[in-house]
């Protein structure tokens, strides 16, 4: 599995950025060819020190959150209100993964 990192810029050149996570104090450089100019300040989603993409800071914020539950939950802690857009009901299961979990297989 592959998961993109958010990261937020903090100054940007023509082809690479210095970015931040939230996480972390360390200062990364990261390609920024595929996603063009960034001003600082704005956040990328980030795969193998490469932004595959601009985030809004509100998208950013619910993927920084699922990244601290999934962490949470690997040590055993509370994930609540670690998952805000899921405060308003259940998560529900693709039907390939659903038919799974009732321990059938995909017809």
């Amino acid at each position: 599995m592959c998961i993109g990192i958010p990261m937020k810029v903090l100054s940007a050149g023509e082809f690479t950025a210095t970015c931040v996570s939230e996480t972390s104090d360390a200062r990364q450089s990261v390609d920024i060819r595929l996603v063009g100019a960034v001003a600082p300040g704005r956040w990328l989603l980030v795969f193998l020190g490469t932004a595959r993409r601009l985030l809004e800071d509100d998208e950013a914020a619910l993927i920084c959150s699922a990244l601290r539950s999934l962490s949470a939950a690997a040590d055993g802690d509370d994930i609540t209100g670690l998952f805000p857009d899921l405060d308003d009901r259940e998560p529900v299961l693709p039907p390939h993964l659903e038919h799974i979990r009732r321990g059938n297989a995909v017809q």
